[in-house]
């Protein structure tokens, strides 16, 4: 058997074992997507200094049985929340699932199991060590997603091992909205006072998903330049077209 490093940007069919190399973090955080882990670094990134240590992975490296116990080992196990965000449920990942939850249960670390989806899982409420209320607030931050949900998400987190953040309930993302840039939950007269006045009106519909995962660079982009092209942008997200 072989034992390779990960690298970056990779996905492995479970065939090799991989040691993803990370160190030790006191909260840890799993998940298929690679999105929602840039998001939740984006989120860190604007949390002090003191903040506790944060360490994400993607689980889909971790597919062969002793990958999963390589990062048990060296992560897991000296974490004191573990969150995993599985799409699929427990058959998805079953033996990283039972391995996590075992050593949780040993070792009296705090691990919550979160639906990948918006659709309760009881099999990975019961598998979790963290009281019930408290898994579904971490799994609601994550369906309403956003940055601001995603800042709370980890406030909230550290607020469970001790660290001293004030944190506020998840907040639901409206289907459809206005989006403006820096800007929380605009409404029409927020963005006017972004506008020129007499200049055309140019409406930019994009995804609610891009808002849902804070990837709205290239949004930003083309409101700046709707906006030296002379003209007022109007962001629209939906849902569907």
């Amino acid at each position: 058997m072989h034992l390779l490093a990960a690298q970056p940007g990779t996905i492995t069919d479970g065939s090799e074992a991989v040691d993803l190399k990370q160190t030790p973090g006191a909260i840890v955080v799993l998940s298929a997507a690679d999105s929602e882990l840039a998001l939740l670094s984006a989120a860190r990134a604007g949390l002090p200094e003191s903040f506790p240590s944060l360490r994400l992975a993607n689980l889909m490296p971790l597919g062969h049985n002793l990958s999963v116990d390589l990062y048990v080992d060296a992560i897991v196990r000296r974490a004191r929340l573990v969150i995993v965000r599985l799409l699929g449920g427990r058959g998805y990942w079953p033996y990283g699932v039972e391995q996590i939850a075992a050593v949780a249960r040993e070792n009296g670390i705090q691990v919550a199991f979160l639906p990948g989806d918006d659709q309760p899982d009881p099999e990975l409420a019961q598998l979790s060590t963290v009281a019930s209320e408290d898994v579904h607030r971490l799994w609601q931050y994550c369906v309403h997603g956003g940055l601001e949900n995603t800042v709370e998400f980890l406030k909230f987190a550290a607020h469970r091992i001790g660290y001293a953040a004030d944190w506020r309930e998840p907040r639901p993302l409206l289907r459809a909205g206005l989006y403006w840039p820096g800007e929380a939950a605009p409404d029409l007269d927020a963005i006017r006072r972004h506008w020129r006045d007499g200049a055309p009106i140019a409406a930019l519909v994009f995804y609610r998903a891009l808002v849902q995962a804070a990837n709205l660079k290239a949004v930003d982009a083309l409101i700046g330049g709707l906006d030296e092209s002379g003209l007022n942008p109007l962001p629209v997200f939906v849902a569907s077209l």
